[in-house]
């Protein structure tokens, strides 16, 4: 049976992490097949420094370093070559994706790659579901592999699952010593620790990229990243992005406006 990974992969990773929460085994899989994988780091993972307290911007430049260093580490955990790494701050990646498009084009034709994996447009994350749309403009020409990471479907925490499941979904059922490699890969992130304690080890699930509607947001009621929207004043831990924006910003891209 013909294998569903390509022989030269690029990881398209929003925020360092979420290559690990992703498809840190898969990746395994695909490598144990002799698959070369790459990996593009889109945005620092830190928000802006303009959206931080007072108190907590003379630290920012060593936030950065320490993310972009843990996010080696993990790569060289993986096993994954990393391509380029962005200065774009954390939650502004779907606001500029014409942009992205032309990095991600760059890397692809660079590295000549044949396969993207992207996260799944779940409402986990503005920037992941903006990434997912980037997939979308190049399913057409290469196999694009899309990740469930986490959603907010129903209230509950969904964890490595799709808000809509299909059946062409593959999941991998980690094996003891591939959780606990998980966990160590997770580890290695020890500046995201607390927003880290979600992510289900058990399992990684993927999926040919499926057609969505990107009028629309990925699910009905509350998404992962708005649940917390109802606090009455800027919060830096809050993401004050709205399904709407996120929406007509891949309208506007998929209609080659910019």
């Amino acid at each position: 049976m013909k294998s569903i990974f390509g022989q030269r992969i690029l990881i398209l990773v929003p925020h360092p992490d979420d290559e690990v929460v992703a498809c840190a085994a898969t990746v395994g899989h695909a490598r144990s097949l002799g698959a070369k994988i790459f990996s593009l780091y889109l945005t620092t993972g830190c928000p802006a420094l303009s959206t931080l307290w007072p108190w907590q911007r003379k630290g920012y430049g060593q936030r950065i370093t320490r993310r972009r260093q843990e996010a080696q580490q993990a790569a060289d955990f993986l096993g994954i070559a990393p391509t380029a790494w962005s200065s774009r701050p954390a939650r502004q990646l779907w606001r500029q994706l014409p942009k992205v498009l032309d990095e991600v084009s760059s890397i692809v034709t660079r590295h000549e790659i044949d396969q993207l994996w992207v996260p799944a447009y779940e409402g986990g994350n503005a920037d992941h579901d903006g990434l997912n749309a980037i997939g979308a403009m190049f399913s057409a020409n290469m196999s694009v592999l899309e990740f469930a990471e986490y959603n907010w479907m129903g209230g509950v925490v969904n964890s490595q699952t799709f808000p809509y499941p299909s059946a062409d979904v593959r999941t991998i059922m980690l094996t003891p010593d591939e959780q606990r490699l998980k966990r160590h890969g997770l580890q290695l992130y020890a500046s995201e620790k607390r927003n880290l304690s979600y992510v289900n080890v058990t399992r990684e699930s993927f999926r040919p990229l499926a057609a969505y509607d990107y009028r629309k947001p990925p699910h009905p009621g509350v998404l992962w990243y708005t649940r917390f929207q109802w606090v009455p004043f800027r919060h830096p831990g809050v993401d004050f992005t709205t399904p709407p924006m996120v929406c007509r910003a891949i309208s506007c891209l998929l209609q080659g406006d910019e």
